[in-house]
């Protein structure tokens, strides 16, 4: 992996010497409503110059506290789901094997499976914290289960029951109700109220792979997505609960997908992602 010359501000740390290690995912092509996601990772790029390395949250500094490489965009083939997703498996265990954690720019929802089939191999009984306004359980939409409506069923195919715990779920099948019922994954609906309780259940010592549908947030705060849903979490919410997985748990890789910039004329959708970004960066431990 090669330096690049467009690079979330402050993650210019050498690949050898980096703790973290971007890479954008720029694919939309299973997206079941208003594409666009695919520009996503090229638009925080673009925009993060809009924002300090300095949190004043934190007290840390990207350029100064934390080694971050931004590997680029990889380029994915649009219309072949199954050679995107080897793409992203394979540029993800190339991450973990050299001892770094991948952290992925989407791009639709779809794009976490590549990188949950590499880590899931590295990290045995790995679990997954899902913030997301679609339960993403479905076992099939529209006769094909590699879809971004599916993608956490494909992961629980891939790890079990007990190992998916779902906040902020607001929208969804009766079928997929069921699966949460039954006992398959745990889901709070609407909320966090729970979150507390579940870091503790999962533990420091387990690993841990968190996924940000950014689409968990309210509309009214990030409208800039493809399948708005009312009634989410607030930003600042949001951004309580990603810092303290980051610092309490034991996070072995992550994602942040669903950012559509062009349906956000006004920037708030993505400047509000870069500063997400940026936060989860400074927090991990």
């Amino acid at each position: 992996m090669e330096p690049q010359l467009n690079q979330f501000i402050g993650c210019n740390a050498p690949f050898d010497d980096a703790k973290v290690v971007l890479f954008g995912a720029p694919y939309d092509s299973t997206t079941s409503f208003r594409p666009g996601a695919r520009f996503g990772p090229a638009a925080m790029r673009a925009e993060s110059f809009g924002i300090e390395t300095y949190s004043m949250l934190q007290d840390r500094d990207l350029a100064e506290d934390v080694r971050v490489f931004d590997s680029g965009d990889l380029e994915l083939p649009f219309g072949a789901p199954d050679r995107a997703l080897d793409m992203i498996e394979a540029r993800s265990l190339e991450i973990v094997d050299a001892g770094k954690i991948p952290f992925l720019l989407g791009g639709e929802h779809l794009v976490t499976l590549g990188s949950v089939r590499a880590v899931a191999k590295r990290h045995p009984g790995l679990h997954i914290v899902h913030f997301d306004a679609h339960a993403d359980l479905r076992e099939d939409y529209l006769g094909v289960k590699l879809s971004h409506a599916c993608v956490m069923r494909r992961c629980h195919d891939i790890l079990g029951d007990g190992r998916i715990f779902q906040f902020g779920i607001r929208s969804g099948t009766r079928e997929e109700r069921q699966f949460m019922l039954d006992g398959h994954v745990t889901t709070e609906l609407f909320s966090d109220t729970t979150f507390a309780d579940v870091v503790k259940k999962i533990g420091p010592e387990a690993p841990v792979y968190l996924t940000v549908d950014l689409d968990v947030i309210d509309p009214s705060e990030f409208p800039g997505t493809g399948t708005q849903e009312a009634g989410g979490l607030k930003f600042s919410q949001l951004l309580g609960d990603l810092c303290r997985i980051c610092k309490d748990l034991n996070v072995v890789a992550m994602d942040n997908v669903e950012l559509s910039p062009a349906l956000d004329q006004t920037g708030r959708s993505t400047a509000l992602a870069c500063k997400l970004l940026r936060e989860e960066l400074l927090a991990l431990r």
